[in-house]
């Protein structure tokens, strides 16, 4: 029989087994105590971590929105400038129109080189400024006692084509105030610096953006431009007159770590470090503004961010650590969850604004001011655009080059902000491609290659370029996949005639077509997008292009505008409020030049050289009908039978006829020769000039004739319409 235990036995073996289980629980409290201490302190770290992160980054946004305000109103008056540096009183309207449209201005200028004008002294600089009423007003800046040119944002502007932000200072004699300026240079149409065009920002409102960061109740926030000036800071005193290495030693002991953390602030880095100041510490997180190289930091004490984690002691009873868990554990995912609305909602709100900016920026790219030309009574315009959400893909644009009135309208395929940057870059292609070419395809196809080049995402444009003579409405075009425009009349409307071709953007080297049209006095070429041809109702019934020729048809004695009103009174009374689903956009260009201005002569030959003197009764005749003088007139003979000839040797192959038409246009003051074949494309232009200082033996064969026309016309031009070859010679017959 076994013997039992004895009950003291039984004690101690109960006791040693209770022991071992009090320790083996003090053990596991304790393991776990530690463990949510370091959980829950490396979690804070990490929230206090995200927290400035976010804080940083949309202090960074805010400062770079209004950064990115001053900036574009710069870049998108350079162009004023330029068109505008003949009238150097005009410059101060320039400067009043950037404070006018853009509140986050203080001040702007136009600061000349010197001795530019030299009636207006060494130093010339139109400022408008805000003054303490929060009125615009305006001063010459250049004097003997403020010499801008040994500024920084002037001299450094010169050599920063894509614009400079200055370092922080106060400017005695310009803006009185502390302020930063963004400045870009101003070339001349030769490419020559001429101006260096500036927008001040005042920094009183930064000081605001700034101690708006709210990390935590004891932490502050300090901002350094790019040398380590102070420019906001927990001391008053403090701000540009002390930089970023003392202000660190005045927070910090003097080691190598404070030292690394101001050589990475000054170094333009994003990240964060400790301090120590006696046996206190700090985190301080930085991050830069990219814009202007400046960096701005928070500074958290240590007891801020750990004071509550600190406090949990090692006696907390196993309840209360539960309880404190789940009550952290909660409150941290409401927090969390807060954050994330709080985060969301604004960044919504961002979103928003920055679209209205962006709307208001692409707005701002388009004429919008009609009349346009309010000097002119040959000619009547009048366009409208309407984004289907906040910015768009449509445009359209107008410019008057000498007598020809150059214009495009387009469609960016696809909507939103996407669509709205390849429009801003179409609209600026074809101001650049317009401005020295008279043919519509060359135009075209310039914007197109490229286009095509940087086209990575794959988005097209559709378009239409034409080119009108406002002198006899004779206009040339080319189209891009783009609706044919719609001519007016007082006795009905048509459909242009035009070539499709295929949308810009698609594949580079693609030859496009151009073609000639007329428009009589009073005519109107109505340029629209498919936004209002596919404007729908709430049954999903389109527009159609038969409602817009009927409604077109009854309109042709109204204005540009009234017409412009009466097909969109039109088009809403189809969609009777539905929402709108595509960007509308219309242009119409009403002519209203003189229909008898030209007297027009014809002259068909065939392509056989015993054709050629018939041409000398033909400029003979020319010659009488616009008093062209006698000498003049053998002049212009010899010139025509030069081209005429050129043409009947090479345009046809041998052995093929063809004919060479000759029309003359006699003007007040000028007679126009027009001399077109359907033979093989051939420009005589395109070769160089005659180097006639050179001896026979040396000089190269061919080149004389085009050189002998070129001497005696005061206009030659070629260009491929429609299949034909056409050569244009101007002859004045007036000084």
């Amino acid at each position: 029989m076994a013997r039992s235990l004895k009950p003291k036995s039984f004690l101690g073996v109960f006791a040693r087994q209770g022991l071992a289980i009090i320790i083996t629980a003090a053990i596991l409290l304790e393991a776990t105590a530690f463990l949510q201490f370091y959980f829950s302190r490396r979690g804070i770290e990490q929230e206090a971590t995200r927290r400035a992160e976010s804080e940083l980054e949309n202090t960074e946004a805010e400062i770079s929105g209004i950064m990115s305000q001053v900036e574009v109103a710069v870049k998108n008056n350079l162009w004023a400038v330029r068109n505008m540096l003949p009238h150097p009183d005009s410059l101060y309207d320039i400067t009043q129109r950037i404070l006018d449209f853009n509140p986050s201005v203080s001040g702007s200028a136009v600061a000349m080189i010197p001795d530019y004008y030299r009636s207006r002294g060494r130093l010339y600089s139109p400022y408008s400024y805000r003054n303490a009423e929060g009125e615009i007003a305006s001063k010459q800046l250049g004097t003997d006692t403020y010499d801008y040119t040994g500024m920084e944002w002037f001299t450094e502007a010169l050599t920063h084509p894509d614009g400079y932000w200055s370092e922080p200072y106060f400017d005695e004699g310009g803006g009185e105030m502390l302020m930063s300026t963004f400045s870009m240079p101003v070339y001349d149409s030769k490419g020559r610096t001429v101006a260096v065009l500036t927008a001040d920002m005042s920094l009183d409102w930064l000081s605001a953006v700034v101690d708006d960061i709210d990390v935590y109740p004891g932490a502050y926030s300090l901002m350094v431009s790019r040398s380590g000036q102070m420019m906001v800071a927990q001391a008053e005193t403090l701000v540009m007159r002390s930089n970023i290495q003392h202000v660190i030693e005045e927070i910090a002991d003097k080691d190598s770590v404070s030292d690394a953390l101001s050589r990475s602030m000054l170094s333009g880095e994003r990240g964060r470090g400790t301090i120590h100041r006696g046996r206190s510490e700090s985190e301080v997180f930085f991050a830069p503004i990219q814009k202007t190289g400046w960096s701005m930091a928070i500074v958290v004490p240590h007891h801020e961010i750990y004071g509550n984690v600190e406090k949990i002691g090692s006696l907390v009873a196993l309840l209360q650590i539960i309880g404190l868990i789940l009550l952290v554990m909660i409150i941290r995912q409401t927090a969390i969850s807060m954050l994330k609305l709080r985060d969301v909602e604004e960044r919504k709100e961002v979103i928003e604004r920055e679209l209205q900016v962006a709307r208001n920026i692409q707005m701002s790219m388009l004429p919008k001011t009609f009349p346009p030309f309010p000097d002119r009574h040959d000619l009547d315009l009048y366009g409208v655009i309407i984004p289907a959400k906040e910015v768009g893909g449509d445009l359209y644009d107008f410019f008057i080059r000498g007598d020809y009135l150059c214009f495009c309208i387009g469609d960016v395929s696809g909507k939103g902000v996407p669509a709205s940057l390849v429009m801003a870059m179409t609209r600026s292609l074809f101001r650049t491609a317009s401005a020295h070419e008279n043919c519509p395809d060359r135009i075209i196809g310039n914007m197109n290659d490229t286009m095509s080049e940087m086209n990575e995402s794959s988005m097209f444009v559709t378009c239409f370029v034409g080119i009108l003579d406002l002198t006899s409405g004779q206009f040339r075009y080319c189209n891009a996949g783009h609706n044919a425009p719609i001519i007016i009349s007082t006795g009905g409307a048509r459909a242009l005639d035009v070539a499709s071709n295929i949308p810009l953007g698609i594949e580079i080297d693609m030859k496009f077509e151009a073609q000639e049209a007329t428009l009589r006095s009073g005519e109107s070429l109505l340029l629209y997008t498919d936004g209002l041809t596919e404007a729908e109702n709430e049954d999903s019934k389109l527009y159609g292009d038969a409602a817009l020729l009927k409604v077109a048809g009854t309109i042709g004695g109204l204005s540009a505008k009234e017409q412009v009103d009466k097909i969109e009174e039109s088009v809403r009374a189809h969609v009777a409020g539905a929402p709108q689903s595509d960007d509308l956009t219309i242009l119409n260009i009403r002519y209203l030049g003189a229909p008898d201005a030209a007297t027009d002569r014809h002259l068909v030959l065939h392509n056989d050289i015993q054709q050629i003197p018939q041409l000398a009764g033909f400029v003979e005749t020319i010659a009488s009908e616009s008093g062209m003088p006698q000498g003049m007139a053998m002049s212009v003979n010899l010139a025509l039978e030069e081209a005429v000839t050129n043409v009947i040797m090479y345009a046809y192959p041998k052995g093929k006829e063809g004919l060479v038409e000759v029309e003359a246009i006699i003007r007040k003051g000028e007679v126009e020769f027009i001399i077109s074949d359907s033979g093989q494309p051939f420009d005589p232009t395109a070769r160089a000039d005659v180097d006639t200082s050179l001896s026979v033996e040396d000089r190269p064969i061919g080149g004389l004739g085009i050189h002998l026309v070129r001497k005696i016309m005061d206009v030659v031009s070629y260009a491929r319409v429609s299949g034909r070859n056409v050569l244009r010679l101007i002859k004045k017959t007036q000084a």
